[in-house]
């Protein structure tokens, strides 16, 4: 049985089924089971400015990862680069559309609908917009973060493209260029993003519940 968050903000133990309601806590404490010690809810790590922090942090290399060269090849002294988007739809026009297609997917649009989303909420709740179509857009957001941020796989590109250059470093030059050093800051901010954001915690802040 999943633990389960009621409108008057109480919540049910996954081993007991006690009813317990919930209370704010500090910063990276637990709240447990007064009957059978297990763990009903986690307080945030991190406050809406930390997030807000590092949504900004990512789109400012969001840009530059995706426009950027990640990878220069000099092979019999010609050069040839590529970018994240530009593998993608290489890759779509050789016939493998649905690699292109996953590709373009997982480290070009889920990235930025993902920082997009969480910045969206944020801004929402922060400048208390309270509005029947704001509080709208905040529930759909939240209703469609979980499939928006499975679709985001920033660390198989990340690892696909070092395999790649360990393979040709054998038979030409690799050179890592400045899209490369913002894709893998791209990569780690959006780690964190992720372990920091509470998708109940964000639905305990909607209004009209």
């Amino acid at each position: 049985m999943q633990e389960t968050r009621e409108p008057n903000g109480v919540v049910l133990c996954r081993s007991c089924d006690l009813a317990v309601r919930k209370r704010a806590l500090p910063s990276s404490v637990r709240a447990l089971c007064p009957r059978c010690h297990t763990v009903l809810y986690d307080a945030p790590y991190c406050s809406l400015n930390g997030m807000l922090a590092l949504c900004i942090t990512a789109l400012v290399f969001y840009i530059p990862a995706n426009l950027l060269p990640v990878l220069e090849i000099q092979f019999l002294g010609s050069v040839r680069t590529t970018t994240v988007l530009q593998a993608a739809l290489s890759v779509w026009a050789q016939g493998y559309w649905v690699v292109g297609l996953a590709v373009l997917a997982a480290a070009v649009v889920a990235p930025g609908l993902l920082i997009l989303s969480i910045l969206s909420q944020i801004l929402i709740i922060k400048f208390n917009f309270t509005g029947q179509f704001w509080q709208g857009v905040y529930k759909l957001l939240l209703r469609h973060h979980g499939m928006i941020s499975q679709m985001t796989m920033l660390e198989i590109y990340v690892i696909s493209f070092l395999v790649s250059a360990f393979q040709l470093s054998d038979f030409a030059d690799i050179f890592f260029g400045f899209g490369t050093f913002c894709f893998t800051m791209l990569f780690l901010v959006a780690l964190f993003l992720q372990r920091e954001y509470s998708l109940e915690h964000m639905w305990s802040l909607t209004h009209g519940q």
